[in-house]
């Protein structure tokens, strides 16, 4: 009986390897599995695997039925199913009898790295990478406001179901909520649900998650992380306040010393410009712009002021005089004014 299972497929790969690919018809038979599956090297790979037969063969699915999977079409066998000495080679998961043909092979190695066919397909596409592959984040970016409820998602393949993949969380914003959830593939992937509420602390923090993929020797291999930054906007919106100017250096200075000017702020949003200014006497004379600003010290120079603003308005920081010294002159013996 499984002779002439066997005979019938072989029949159909010799019509034509090409039109005979995964998951398609060939001629009555149908095979149905991943055409790429990523798996750890060193580790073990459970591939989901079922198949359909005519009407008429299906009496001939019984205990007599084996598992084959084979390097390519032509050539050796990798694991069979009804051989015990390939019992630390893999081992069938699936019943044959009710069309199932998931299979674990274990250990797999770069030599591995070959196309894999089971004896009920004619093209069975099974791609080995062997660096964990890296997870994935859903949603890619964060950008909410304070006090959201966030709930973050971060999937791994999990090839070896007897070792999943674990997935850790950076930084410690709470336990993940795990599970292994099935693709339409049949492919199994293991997903952490991260919840958490957005608070100011997690601007610009950086989360990422990783997945540990643990070996059938026991030894361990983490994956690249993946990683947003996160963008928390406060739920209240403000103009500049607490505009300041600080000085450096802050003591008294020398006349044609660089004097360097910061203007702070605090803001929501944050500050989008900054502009600088001369008090003289009743009038503001322009100094330029940006945060930093920098001169040269003169005690010709007036009181000077910044302002900081934002979509919501701005903010003027006090006047700041600088304590200008005028430098003794070696032909002249007065301090000069």
């Amino acid at each position: 009986m499984a002779a002439a299972l066997t005979l019938l497929l072989i029949g159909c790969l010799l019509q034509g390897f090409v039109s005979c690919v995964s998951g398609a018809l060939c001629g009555q038979f149908e095979i149905i599995i991943p055409k790429t599956i990523e798996v750890l090297k060193g580790s073990c790979v459970t591939i989901p695997c079922s198949f359909d037969v005519d009407d008429q063969y299906n009496v001939n699915l019984d205990n007599t039925c084996k598992a084959l999977w084979k390097d390519y079409y032509k050539g050796p066998v990798v694991f069979d199913s009804s051989n015990p000495q390939h019992k630390q080679k893999g081992q069938l998961i699936g019943d044959l009898t009710k069309k199932d043909c998931t299979t674990t092979l274990n250990d797999m190695q770069p030599q591995n790295n070959k196309v894999h066919n089971f004896r009920l397909q004619c093209d069975n596409n099974l791609k080995y990478f062997y660096d964990p592959p890296r997870p994935t984040l859903t949603p890619p970016t964060l950008k909410v406001k304070e006090g959201t409820s966030v709930s973050l998602n971060c999937s791994a393949p999990a090839p070896c179901l007897s070792l999943p993949p674990n997935l850790t969380w950076s930084p410690g914003l709470g336990e993940g909520q795990e599970t292994l959830q099935e693709n339409q593939d049949k492919t199994k992937v293991k997903i952490s649900v991260l919840n958490f509420n957005a608070s100011h602390l997690h601007h610009r923090q950086e989360i990422s998650c990783t997945a540990v993929y643990r070996k059938q020797d026991g030894s361990t291999e983490s994956s690249v992380n993946t990683s947003l930054t996160a963008d928390i906007t406060c739920e209240y919106v403000y103009s500049p306040k607490g505009t300041t100017v600080s000085v450096s250096p802050s003591g008294p200075v020398q006349e044609d010393t660089n004097v360097t000017l910061t203007c702070s702020a605090n803001a929501n949003p944050a500050v989008k410009n900054y502009t600088w200014y001369r008090a003289d006497g009743g009038q503001e004379t322009f100094m330029g712009t940006g945060r930093v600003l920098n001169i040269k010290a003169s005690r010709e120079r007036g009181p000077f002021f910044c302002r900081a603003a934002n979509e919501e308005g701005s903010g003027r920081s006090n006047n700041t005089q600088m304590d200008v010294q005028c430098r003794y002159r070696l032909k002249h013996l007065h301090k000069c004014r």
